[in-house]
């Protein structure tokens, strides 16, 4: 059987989502809109894998990209999927594609100032003992730490904001607040925000003496809801088989179906932890890493250079990945949602996403349209002969 290796491209779509007009987001198309706004863009190794016709096939657009300097020799089956989950956020996403679907949204905030119930925030600064909060509305989180970092190294009140995500994120500075104390205060909030159906509270730590000099650090911490039902996470975990999650997926999956959580971030980090964690699984095994600098830093803060450099980056080490590769190894390249940097405001975009899959006993195969995220878990689940979860169709 082997491992299974899922690279989750936080962000990454490839437009053509049905029912984009729902979300206001008609004309979102992260990759092709990056393409035609950075020139020069080179990814000749994930053009090899089918990135390209993936992007017609979901959109119907297409870029004139080579493939002559791609050093993978692997063959890949590849496609796009339908999100069938109500909303474009992570914790959908992510659950989707592990077999459970989320059918119905979750709660958010308003997008306005206040953007927290004003019960909501006394009952949270009460528990916590702190003399109130700053922010309080929808914003990108390195501006607002960038307008209210100075005014909360004075006053040491947290600062609250939101996004279109169901979410309440809290930053505070990493030393002189401190971060055990915010965590704490993320631990209360998350317990207070439990009717208003939100899916994450996060830790948003943060240093930095002044203005132009706040940079949000590597231990940010996500409390979020647990999935509602198995994953196939669960069922590897169930069956023996080690789930190895990098980064940012053990908080998303709440800590469920996993054996070993390693901490990383940035993507050089990233790769290299995964590398080494494939390296090191004996037998079967799963290894999951989710990049999102591609969301957090260029996503979500509309930086086209900046998410063109990082697809750059990803490709030129995805030969690096077949490399350590045994026989009976396969790995998928996928996302969660859009968030095209071309795109109004600063939130993510409904899309399809891409799906490709690669190993070195994998046949050349165009999938086409799949209608759900599920489908990755029950591919999944028949590579490894585990029980399906019911919720898509495996292209094993």
């Amino acid at each position: 059987m082997g491992k299974v290796v899922i690279l989750m491209m936080d962000s990454f779509g490839v437009g053509g989502a049905k029912d984009a007009k729902d979300f206001d987001d008609e004309g979102a198309n992260t990759f092709y809109n990056i393409a035609k706004n950075y020139e020069g863009l080179k990814v000749p190794n994930l053009n090899y894998l089918g990135l390209t016709k993936i992007l017609e096939m979901s959109s119907g657009k297409s870029l004139d990209f080579q493939n002559n300097d791609a050093k993978m020799t692997c063959c890949s089956k590849f496609g796009y999927m339908e999100e069938k989950s109500a909303g474009k956020d992570t914790i959908s996403g992510h659950w989707e594609m592990a077999g459970l679907p989320v059918l119905k949204d979750f709660g958010h905030f308003r997008l306005d100032y206040p953007s927290f119930p004003e019960d909501l925030i006394e009952r949270i600064c009460k528990r916590a003992g702190i003399d109130g909060i700053l922010g309080n509305k929808a914003h990108s989180g390195t501006v607002i730490i960038e307008e209210l970092g100075e005014e909360h190294l004075r006053t040491m009140k947290p600062i609250f904001y939101t996004s279109a995500d169901s979410n309440m994120q809290i930053a505070a500075h990493e030393e002189k607040f401190g971060l055990d104390r915010l965590y704490k205060l993320c631990e209360i909030a998350f317990e207070e925000v439990k009717p208003y159906n939100i899916g994450r509270v996060i830790a948003r730590p943060f240093v930095g003496e002044k203005k132009g000099e706040f940079v949000r650090t590597k231990n940010r911490h996500d409390y979020a809801v647990s999935p509602f039902g198995d994953t196939i996470l669960d069922r590897a975990k169930e069956n023996k088989i080690e789930v190895v999650a990098i980064g940012k997926i053990a908080d998303i999956y709440a800590h469920k179906g996993l054996t070993k959580e390693v901490k990383a971030s940035g993507l050089e980090e990233l790769w290299d932890v995964t590398l080494r964690e494939i390296k090191n699984l004996k037998g079967d095994g799963i290894v999951f890493t989710n990049f999102v600098d591609f969301d957090m830093n260029w996503g979500h803060r509309r930086d086209v250079e900046g998410y063109a450099k990082g697809l750059e980056y990803f490709d030129a080490r995805l030969p690096e990945i077949e490399k350590v590769l045994e026989d009976d190894d396969i790995v998928f390249i996928t996302a969660d949602h859009g968030c095209d940097p071309t795109y109004k405001g600063t939130d993510h975009t409904r899309e399809c996403v891409p799906v490709i899959m690669f190993g070195k006993k994998v046949k050349t195969q165009n999938i086409g349209v799949r209608k759900s995220y599920a489908d990755i878990a029950e591919t999944i689940a028949d590579i490894f002969k585990l029980k399906k979860l019911g919720t898509g169709h495996s292209f094993w």
